[in-house]
């Protein structure tokens, strides 16, 4: 009896991230959602900037790379040239809350009908370890070496709960990949936010708190720790917006 295998949506190239990097779980989740929904041939995957910008090697449906924080357009573009097709974007925290911001917010107040996966790991990661837009307070970065000051830098964006006061999209959730359980309800708001796009809800957006070790300067099960300690308070998890549930009330 087969307990568990790699999901069909997953190619077998060797992934790139670092050791203990949470992406490898992100990865496997988005393609579990689209076996699960046997949407692997009308699936295409937009790959961002960043971390993740080898992405479509390592995704078995057609792949578009997008210019720095343009996903969500090129989304958008490939979703009304192509309607039927499911589309969604891929996306660090950088790459979507800094350059890529006016495109989220305009996506989504538009509830264009695609699914972005948010990637929030608090830090640039493929540039070296900069100050993101979702760094926490206090965070020591590579140009945060005292920590982020909010008097000159400001505070880290909460993309949920900024998302969710738009009229527009149709499903915000904010999940992480820390331990089991969180793994599990991850997968969950994955699956929902494809089978929303299939439903013609509109825009779902799932950001995944995520960890960084090697940018962090921490072990892999210290940078879960961090996760759990840290970045959850702050990005409380839970689903910040959905119109269908509030509409069935």
């Amino acid at each position: 009896m087969v307990v568990f295998q790699k999901p069909h949506s997953l190619t077998d190239a060797p992934l790139h991230y670092c050791p203990g990097c949470t992406h490898g779980i992100i990865h496997r989740l988005v393609a579990e959602a689209i076996d699960s929904l046997g949407i692997e041939g009308e699936t295409i995957g937009v790959a961002p900037v960043g971390c993740a910008v080898m992405a479509y090697n390592y995704f078995a449906c057609d792949m578009v790379e997008a210019a720095h924080g343009r996903a969500p357009a090129v989304a958008t573009g490939l979703k009304r040239a192509l309607p039927d097709n499911i589309i969604f974007s891929y996306q660090g925290d950088g790459d979507l809350a800094s350059i890529g911001m006016a495109e989220t917010v305009h996506a989504a107040t538009r509830n264009e009908n695609i699914t972005v996966i948010f990637v929030n790991n608090a830090i640039y990661g493929m540039t070296g370890g900069q100050m993101a837009p979702t760094s926490l307070p206090g965070q020591v970065t590579q140009t945060s070496p005292y920590g982020r000051d909010v008097a000159t830098a400001g505070y880290p964006i909460r993309v949920c709960e900024m998302l969710s006061q738009l009229d527009g999209p149709e499903y915000i959730a904010r999940v992480a990949v820390n331990n089991v359980k969180n793994v599990k309800q991850a997968g969950k708001a994955i699956l929902k936010g494809f089978r929303n796009q299939i439903d013609k809800k509109g825009f779902s957006l799932i950001e995944v708190v995520s960890s960084c070790p090697t940018n962090w300067g921490m072990t892999p099960d210290k940078a879960l720790q961090w996760v759990e300690e840290k970045m959850i308070p702050y990005y409380p998890l839970g689903v910040y917006k959905d119109r269908s549930a509030k509409e069935a009330e």
